[in-house]
């Protein structure tokens, strides 16, 4: 059977003030999201409204339409432009969740558990290449290089993170060339780009780049602290998924180096071979370290950072719910 997408629009966020200044923009976001899943082969269209329903805040696409906003921008194209962020960063949860072999992404089975990997992999390349066939509508060859450019870094982030699975010798250094690349980079092309489409001045255009970058470091970081201190209900994955896969995150990277002798062992031993037969253990050497106070801390450095980028904006509501984000960022349980 054959999901109706073309009479189903995708579930939005929960509305907020973040997205209430730009309610009519993000309406228009969803009818585009479901013109543009449409496809003449039903697996697309079912693979791809169940990943796009499947819930999140949209951060990404918002940001495009407050950058563009928050400069004064009146057309249309920031519809289209968000659209394709949106679908980007949607290729990329289906591919991350083949890679990491994951069984639930927010609460629900992902892609590849209830489809398989194959139908998982092949519906985010159609998802790559339609949000490429939309770059082409916005008419930007500037935003097409911004675009196409951070596709490379996004998938080099995500090769650096799956070379540095069961890698405890990885620095702080090595984790945030990591983070820029596999998360801040689309939270940067997002802002960046919506910049472009509003003729943003050289300042204003860095300074949205940046605080993309920054807000998307800040982002990561937060999710990183909650894979150890958060609700795996409202989180929609287990607590300890990160050390079950041995991933070096910066809770164990600075536990490593503040830990005794013993405790670094430990971690290091966990994180070669993956597993949480020893959660408890490398929890308690994360409390004792400071570690989580520690990763929060460098969290709301990068959104102090994201924040400082916005006086290059005039004042309006759209630069004060691009504030919010970036306090809400580091401030989220989930």
């Amino acid at each position: 059977m054959t999901a109706n997408v073309s009479q189903t629009p995708p579930a939005s966020p929960t509305p907020s003030p973040l997205h209430a200044v730009v309610a009519d923009d993000f309406d228009a976001v969803n009818r585009t999201i479901v013109a543009q899943l449409n496809s003449k082969v039903p697996l697309v269209e079912t693979i791809g409204q169940y990943i796009i329903e499947s819930g999140g805040k949209r951060l990404r696409p918002l940001l495009v339409l407050l950058a563009a906003r928050s400069l004064g921008y009146q057309g249309d194209k920031h519809i289209t432009l968000a659209t394709l962020i949106e679908f980007m960063h949607t290729s990329t949860l289906l591919h991350d969740d083949v890679v990491d072999e994951s069984h639930m992404r927010r609460g629900k089975k992902t892609a590849n558990d209830a489809w398989g990997n194959a139908p998982s992999v092949l519906v985010g390349d159609f998802l790559y290449s339609r949000s490429f066939q939309m770059m082409v509508d916005v008419g930007s060859m500037r935003i097409m290089a911004i675009l196409s450019g951070a596709t490379c870094v996004i998938a080099e982030g995500e090769v650096l993170q799956l070379t540095n699975i069961g890698n405890p010798s990885i620095s702080e250094a090595d984790y945030f060339e990591t983070i820029q690349g596999k998360t801040a980079m689309l939270f940067e092309a997002a802002s960046h780009s919506g910049a472009v489409l509003a003729d943003a001045t050289p300042e204003q255009e860095r300074a949205l780049q940046y605080y993309g970058r920054y807000l998307g470091l800040a982002f990561q970081l937060i999710d990183d602290l909650l894979d150890y201190q958060g609700d795996a209900e409202a989180m929609g994955k287990n607590v300890g998924d990160d050390l079950a896969e041995g991933k070096p995150t910066l809770p164990l990277i600075h536990a490593m180096e503040r830990g005794t002798p013993e405790q670094a062992k430990l971690i290091r031993q966990v994180i070669r071979k993956g597993g949480l037969e020893q959660l408890d253990e490398v929890l308690e050497i994360i409390n004792a370290t400071g570690a989580l106070e520690y990763t929060r801390a460098r969290a709301v450095e990068m959104a102090d950072k994201a924040l400082a980028e916005l006086d290059a904006l005039p004042p309006s509501p759209y630069r004060d719910s691009m504030a919010n984000i970036a306090r809400l960022a580091v401030d989220r349980k989930a």
